[in-house]
């Protein structure tokens, strides 16, 4: 019998999102923080660890009166902030510090920003930007297209991605898009880059989230009902550029972090009751059951189209509506890791009856990089 060693305790997003244009970058990280602070009833003199993603986390510290004993920075794309879950933990679990905030805020809309994103890198800008593809849209379209020769993904696969995560996201109040579609109305929205309709690709938004961690022996002081961490995840990366990928049709960093995770928390795909897998275009949910090993690889389209991942299918996923229909400022892992905690406590909108266990999983850059981390409601395994 093993027992949980760190939880979450607060998990807030942002008063508003999808247009909030009278707030900073700077602004969205304070109001997710103090709604997380609010959450689980701390104030900025009961942190003593910070972790940002895409911004300075100097000036977060010292925007809301903390000071901390640990503070993490690592930014490697939108799935920064499950890699900080992580990193948190492991400071929490060598006594480092022992409360810690993790927040997010992006003026993805509004473009407020006062920082820029990390890409495109160096490499990216000397090797390949030179022939064309500038933005997410276009250097994903390589291993995407590569994919449907390989393995046989068909376009109506991908669009099922988005059909069938805006089932879910008719469920949530918070999400951006409500209205139902169908697979034609997919690809017959405006053409962004092939094979990608604009229904394939993310929401611009504004907003963010905030996470607060702490020891589970902690958690049981709390008036939150605490989320734990059961193991403590996975994180690699592959490399900035895109074609330069070990294999188009499936993600390396996916892979590591994947099995990294599922062998730290000791579980099998048998074991997940929910998932989350980042969603920036409609291919990536479907790299992602492959990679971290739910289905054969060249299955996960059929095994979406098919009706396993919507509501009342047998492995519910992005039960938030995902970026497609939820939101997504930029970097959305702390949003993925926002309705993992809500299915936890049981609160989502979107609720999965009985749900014990979620796995995260998020990509950071065009595939550069991937973090998982596996959540449930239980204390001891």
């Amino acid at each position: 019998m093993s027992r949980a060693e760190i939880a979450i305790v607060g998990a807030a997003e942002t008063t508003r999102m999808g247009k909030v244009p009278e707030l900073s970058q700077t602004g969205l990280h304070a109001d997710a923080a103090l709604n997380a602070m609010a959450d689980c009833g701390l104030s900025p003199a009961d942190i003593d660890g910070v972790a940002t993603a895409g911004h300075d986390v100097a000036e977060i510290i010292q925007y809301l009166g903390i000071t901390p004993t640990w503070y993490d920075g690592t930014s490697v794309g939108g799935c920064s902030f499950i890699t900080l879950v992580r990193h948190a933990a492991a400071a929490i679990a060598t006594g480092l510090c022992k409360t810690v905030l993790i927040t997010h805020g992006e003026s993805g809309r509004s473009q407020n920003r006062g920082h820029r994103p990390i890409f495109p890198s160096m490499q990216q800008q000397e090797f390949e930007s030179i022939y064309g593809p500038l933005f997410p849209p276009s250097r994903f379209t390589l291993p995407v297209m590569r994919k449907m020769k390989d393995d046989g993904l068909t376009i109506e696969q991908l669009a099922m991605v988005a059909v069938v995560q805006r089932e879910w996201a008719s469920h949530h109040p918070r999400a951006t898009a409500h209205d139902p579609i169908t697979v034609e109305d997919v690809l017959s929205s405006k053409m962004i880059a092939y094979p990608f309709r604009k229904l394939m690709c993310c929401l611009v938004s504004d907003g963010g989230g905030a996470l607060i961690l702490t020891s589970a022996e902690r958690a049981r002081d709390f008036p939150t009902k605490p989320v734990y961490l059961r193991g403590l995840g996975g994180e690699s990366i592959e490399g900035p550029m895109i074609s330069q990928m070990e294999s188009f049709s499936s993600s390396k960093a996916f892979r590591v972090s994947g099995k990294m995770a599922f062998d730290s928390a000791g579980i099998t795909h048998a074991d997940v009751d929910h998932l989350m897998v980042y969603d920036a275009f409609a291919h990536l949910p479907i790299y992602g059951l492959e990679d971290l090993g739910f289905v054969e690889r060249g299955e996960g389209g059929a095994f979406i189209a098919e009706g396993h991942t919507r509501p009342g299918g047998k492995l519910p996923l992005n039960t938030n509506g995902g970026g497609l229909s939820y939101m997504h400022s930029g970097m959305y892992g702390m949003f993925a890791l926002q309705e993992s905690v809500r299915q936890m406590r049981g609160l989502s909108p979107a609720q999965v009856e009985g749900a014990k266990l979620s796995v995260v999983q998020g990509v950071g850059g065009m595939f550069s990089a991937a973090s998982t981390a596996v959540l449930t409601n239980q204390d001891q395994w």
